[in-house]
């Protein structure tokens, strides 16, 4: 009988060690590290890949690699600034950059006259994080 109760309590606490654990994990965010550019201006007017209409002005990204809608911090690792920012289209698939930005978000961003820059891509989520 003690051993069986030994071996349930056991049991019990190895599961929630693992439930935790994987709270834990769950919380951090997932992040990528890669070169950004922007969207050239010929774009400005046309459809995204969600269908909404891309604004140079709006904070928007392109990305191949996440969910359309999903809100991202991107920053600037030469110079620390951050944006955060939607996706809400996708990338040539060719293309090894790991987002595209608006002209807005890169402008914040300060390297519209350099054209590329590295970054870190933060994941935050579906619903719009308070800044």
């Amino acid at each position: 009988m003690k051993l069986i109760l030994s071996v349930s309590l056991l049991l019990i606490t190895a599961s929630l060690i693992a439930t935790d654990t994987a709270k834990t994990t769950a919380a951090k965010p997932k992040i990528f590290y890669g070169t950004a550019s922007f969207y050239s201006n010929s774009f400005n007017g046309k459809k995204t890949a969600n269908g909404e209409i891309y604004s140079q002005k709006k904070m928007t990204a392109a990305c191949n690699v996440l969910p359309l809608g999903t809100w991202i911090r991107v920053t600037n690792l030469r110079n620390g600034r951050s944006v955060l920012v939607k996706t809400n289209d996708r990338l040539h698939s060719r293309m090894k950059r790991v987002v595209d930005l608006s002209r807005s978000a890169a402008e914040k961003l300060n390297y519209v006259k350099s054209g590329l820059t590295r970054v870190r891509v933060e994941v935050l989520g579906k619903e719009k994080p308070e800044e």
